[in-house]
């Protein structure tokens, strides 16, 4: 599998991204702002214009996928949040000059719940 640059989301397409992925079905732009101003994330409601410039730039950078057939557009997550998630992991331990320190310091402060979980997930 081909590597790619992690790209990390600033804080509007963040709040964006995770409306994105806990909507149920793909969502308008407008939807999507009614549901920033319900979470109130962004502390007011924000343009819709604003809604569909981010929307676009996360289309740009793989975040979303339109479908340019409905009306209006509707936007679903071409990834999943785990998948996102799972790659910036990657990438961090991925620029560490000592990956073993880097992983022996994560494993040394996760939780007992969680490193049962890992240990699981390591002999599956």
């Amino acid at each position: 599998m081909a590597s790619r640059t992690v790209v990390k989301l600033g804080e509007l397409e963040r709040a964006i991204m995770d409306v994105v992925w806990d909507a149920p079905a793909p969502i308008a732009a407008t939807d999507l702002r009614d549901a920033l101003k319900a979470s109130g994330t962004e502390g007011k409601e924000p343009a819709i214009t604003t809604v569909m410039t981010v929307l676009s730039r996360l289309e740009g950078k793989g975040f979303v996928v339109r479908d340019r057939d409905a009306r209006p557009h509707l936007y679903r997550p071409a990834m999943s949040r785990e998948q996102h998630v799972a790659e910036l992991m990657h990438e961090v331990l991925g620029s560490a000059s000592d990956r073993d320190a880097v992983l022996a310091r994560f494993v040394g402060q996760v939780t007992p719940h969680d490193a049962e979980r890992l240990r699981k997930l390591l002999e599956a």
